[in-house]
C-alpha cells in the first residue's frame, strides 16, 4: 500500500471509528510494529538515496499526521461517552476475606512464645512405625499402657514393599512424642525444641473428646537439666499465654510410661481466678498437662548414656488450650466447617 493510498484510507476509517476500542485497533493497523507505514518505512533500504529521502520524508511526515488524527477522534468519543452518575448513598458489596483458624492462631502464639525461649521447632510425620510411636517410648508391646491409646493401625500395601520399615506396622500416631525421638536422633546436646502437630486417636467424640487433634510437646536435656527448669519453663509459658501474671502452675506426680517421675501440671483457673466456675469446676484449678523428666529407657533407644544427659518433656492438647482461652464449650466445633464459629476469631 502506497502512502497516497495510506493517507486517504486511513482517514476514512479514523472517521468512521465508533468507539476507543474500533480507534486503537486501527492505530495499531497502519502505526504499529507491523502497520502499513511501518512497511513502507521497512521498504526504504532497497530505494535509492534520493527516493529514501523523499518518501522518508513523506512517511514521517504522514506518521505524524495521522497521530494528530487520531488524538482528534479519541477526544471526540470520550467527549460523546455518556457517564452514568454513580449513587455514593449505596450500600457497596462487602468483599469476603477469609479467617485464620483458631487452631492456627494458638500454635502460632504458642511457637513465638517458645521460639523467645529460645526452643527450636520441629515437625515428624504423621505416620509412623510401631517403633517410634511406643517401643522407643518404653512402650513395648505387651506394656499395658497401650492400652491408653486406640490406634488407628494401616493395613500393609503389598505393592509397595518399602512402606514397611524394618517390618515395623505403621500407624497414625497417637502423640506428637514420636517426633522427640527422632530428633534425638539427629541431634546432639543440649536440645532446646518443641513440636506441635496433628494426632490421631480411634475413639469416639464428645464435647472434650475428638478422634484427631492436635498436640504440642516439649523437650530439654542436657546434663544437669532438672525439674526447677521445667517449672520456671512452663510457668513463663503459661503466664505470657494467658497474659496473667499472676497466674499459679502446681505440679502433682502422674504416669506415663516415657518419662519418671511423671507429672500432671494444672493452672489456676485463668477465668475465674480460683474463686470457682463451671471452667474449673469449682476447684480453683485446670489440668492442662503432661510431663516428667525422660526416662532411662528413652534415652537408651536413642543411644544416649542416661548416666550423663538428663531432661525433661510434656506435653497438652492445643484445642485445649484454645477452648480455655476463648470459652469453647466443644471440641468438635475446630473441625465443624461452620463459618459462624470461624469467623469469631
Amino acid at each position: 500500500m502506497t502512502i497516497e493510498e495510506i493517507k486517504k484510507i486511513a482517514k476514512e476509517e479514523i472517521a468512521k471509528a465508533e468507539n476507543l476500542i474500533e480507534l486503537d485497533q486501527l492505530k495499531i493497523k497502519y502505526l504499529g510494529r507491523n502497520g502499513y507505514l511501518t512497511d513502507v518505512l521497512k521498504s526504504l533500504k532497497d530505494l535509492a538515496i534520493e527516493e529514501k529521502r523523499k518518501i522518508g520524508s513523506e512517511a514521517n511526515a504522514l506518521r505524524q499526521k495521522l497521530e494528530e488524527i487520531f488524538n482528534e477522534r479519541k477526544n471526540a468519543l470520550v467527549r460523546n461517552i455518556e457517564y452514568k452518575p454513580i449513587d455514593i448513598s449505596i450500600p457497596g458489596k462487602k468483599k469476603e476475606i477469609g479467617h485464620i483458624h483458631p487452631i492456627s492462631k494458638i500454635q502460632e502464639q504458642i511457637e513465638d512464645i517458645f521460639s523467645s525461649m529460645g526452643f527450636t521447632i520441629a515437625e515428624g510425620p504423621e505416620i509412623e512405625t510401631e517403633f517410634y510411636n511406643f517401643d522407643a517410648l518404653n512402650i513395648p508391646a505387651n506394656h499395658p499402657a497401650r492400652d491408653m491409646w486406640d490406634t488407628f493401625w494401616l493395613k500393609p500395601n503389598p505393592k509397595a514393599p518399602t512402606q514397611q520399615i524394618e517390618n515395623q506396622k505403621l500407624l497414625l500416631r497417637t502423640h506428637t512424642s514420636p517426633v522427640q525421638i527422632h530428633y534425638m536422633e539427629n541431634h546432639q546436646l543440649p536440645i532446646r525444641m518443641i513440636c506441635p502437630g496433628k494426632c490421631f486417636r480411634y475413639e469416639a467424640s464428645d464435647a472434650s473428646h475428638d478422634f484427631q487433634f492436635y498436640q504440642f510437646e516439649g523437650l530439654m536435656i542436657d546434663k544437669d537439666t532438672s525439674l526447677a527448669n521445667f517449672k520456671f519453663v512452663i510457668s513463663a509459658f503459661f503466664k505470657r499465654f494467658f497474659n496473667k501474671k499472676d497466674l499459679k502452675v502446681r505440679i502433682i506426680p502422674s504416669y506415663f510410661p516415657f518419662v519418671e517421675p511423671g507429672l500432671e501440671v494444672d493452672i489456676s483457673c485463668p477465668r475465674c481466678n480460683q474463686k470457682g466456675c463451671p471452667l474449673c469446676k469449682n476447684t480453683g484449678w485446670i489440668e492442662v498437662a503432661g510431663a516428667g523428666m525422660v526416662h532411662p529407657e528413652v534415652f537408651k533407644a536413642v543411644g544416649y548414656n542416661p548416666k550423663y544427659v538428663q531432661g525433661f518433656a510434656f506435653g497438652f492438647g492445643i484445642e485445649r488450650m484454645a477452648m480455655i482461652k476463648h470459652n469453647i464449650p466443644d471440641i468438635r466445633l475446630f473441625n465443624s466447617g461452620d463459618l459462624r464459629f470461624i469467623k469469631q476469631f
